[in-house]
């Protein structure tokens, strides 16, 4: 496999930042089997990281995306916000996207399942693959999900409304579970994170902390989102505060969510322009 045929013409990724959806400095290790990003650095092991397996169908909001590009697939998180809408991460865009709702095991086609194309993807009109600001993404679904004990909508927060640091919220995810390496799990898991304040993100220039979130607490560093977790949501008291946006490649936290609340009037304006 080429890496040249999957990055862009030009290298939007500071040495040693990743996004979680996978895409690493320094250059990745390619491997056919799984077409996921890899870091080479010798890193220490740990879970999303550093979580357990959630109970199933505990999270109905949700959504597994399928990336299917020239050379296999990649996986992405993203939330049901409307029945016919899902919010992910703008970086989760490397091609045809496929969503899943009511899913556990990723492997299987449980019953649960509800498989839905894409009729359009939105990327925020200013998103910076540079500095990943603006990293967020409606979904216009193909089709409406039908609402079920496995298949929910999750709660958006006001325009403006603010995360406390010390607040711990919940992150979920099928991404990598180990920062040496990989492993991609099948069932969905799960961590609590601490919320920071803004001057703990100093360790990456490009935070905004109007438009961003720090999140995870540095003494746990087994604790974090990682690699193929991107687009799944930060949900804090039932909640979507944030979307995994991107960290350091070794996993370890502080790591940077979008914040949800500073997009509102976008979200909303954009769904409306697209309801059936």
């Amino acid at each position: 496999m080429d890496p040249s045929e999957q990055r862009p013409h030009h290298d939007p990724l500071p040495k040693g930042s990743c996004l979680a959806m996978g895409r690493c400095r320094p250059l990745p290790t390619w491997t056919q089997r799984c077409t996921l990003f890899l870091s080479q650095a010798n890193l220490p092991r740990g879970w999303i990281t550093g979580g357990k397996e959630a109970r199933a169908h505990s999270k109905p909001y949700m959504a597994f995306l399928n990336i299917s590009m020239k050379h296999g697939h990649k996986r992405c998180g993203g939330f049901l916000i409307q029945k016919d809408f899902v919010l992910t991460a703008a970086h989760c865009d490397p091609g045809k996207i496929m969503v899943y709702l009511g899913a556990h095991n990723v492997t299987k086609r449980e019953r649960s399942q509800q498989r839905l194309a894409v009729r359009r993807k939105i990327p925020h009109p200013k998103y910076n693959n540079k500095t990943w600001e603006n990293d967020l993404m409606l979904l216009k679904l193909k089709g409406k999900a039908k609402l079920t004990k496995a298949v929910q909508l999750v709660p958006l927060p006001e325009a403006g409304e603010e995360v406390m640091p010390r607040d711990i919220c919940n992150v979920a995810g099928w991404g990598n579970t180990r920062a040496r390496g990989f492993s991609l799990p099948s069932t969905l898991q799960e961590v609590n994170l601490k919320v920071l304040k803004a001057d703990r993100c100093t360790r990456y220039p490009q935070f905004v902390p109007t438009s961003m979130l720090c999140v995870g607490d540095p003494r746990e560093v087994e604790k974090s989102s990682f690699q193929g977790d991107s687009g799944g949501p930060l949900v804090c008291d039932g909640t979507a505060q944030g979307i995994v946006s991107f960290g350091k490649d070794d996993g370890s936290p502080p790591r940077v969510f979008t914040r949800v609340s500073a997009y509102i009037p976008w979200i909303k304006k954009t769904m409306r322009k697209l309801q059936d």
